[in-house]
């Protein structure tokens, strides 16, 4: 039996295209990942997906995408691993379950199927301006609010250890 300790990963989710602050948001969180020595999965492609794993390449860290398609080349620059799926919207559940926890950056209907299926399935979801939900008038406490990138790290990493 193997003792090597295997890489905490954090999956980020958001959208393809994202306000400047968004981007810039994402490049913030994928550096504090990268510092961490933690792991980033995320859909491989651009927007959030592309600013975080630049992010987190420019602190040695590893990225790995769940792509879409059936093309390792349509995977954004600082993606290590692409994964190719060939399954559309879909692979959307293989990114969330793929991290201990999720860390949701802006987005649009995509993400927001993304932190469905994390929520349904238990995986801790943290967000920076994105999806909040209201539940019979009331907010939802299911997406935990972050104040900044390093909040949402921090809060990412302390869920996905419970």
């Amino acid at each position: 039996m193997s003792t090597m300790k295997r890489k905490l990963i954090i999956s980020v989710i958001g959208g393809s295209l994202p306000t400047s602050e968004s981007y810039r948001l994402a490049e913030l969180v994928g550096k504090e990942l990268g510092r961490r020595g933690l792991m980033v999965c995320c859909g491989g492609l651009g927007g959030v997906m592309e600013a975080v794993c630049k992010g987190a390449k420019s602190e040695g860290g590893v990225t790995v995408g769940i792509l879409p398609g059936d093309d390792p080349k349509a995977a954004n620059r600082y993606v290590d691993v692409p994964i190719c799926t060939g399954i559309g919207h879909a692979r959307n559940v293989i990114v969330v379950k793929t991290g201990r926890a999720v860390i949701a950056i802006d987005g649009s209907y995509g993400t927001m199927s993304e932190i469905g299926h994390a929520l349904a399935e238990g995986i801790p979801v943290v967000g920076i301006k994105t999806w909040t939900f209201l539940r019979e008038g009331e907010l939802d406490s299911g997406v935990v609010l972050a104040e900044n990138p390093a909040d949402a790290v921090e809060q990412a990493v302390k869920l996905a250890e419970l």
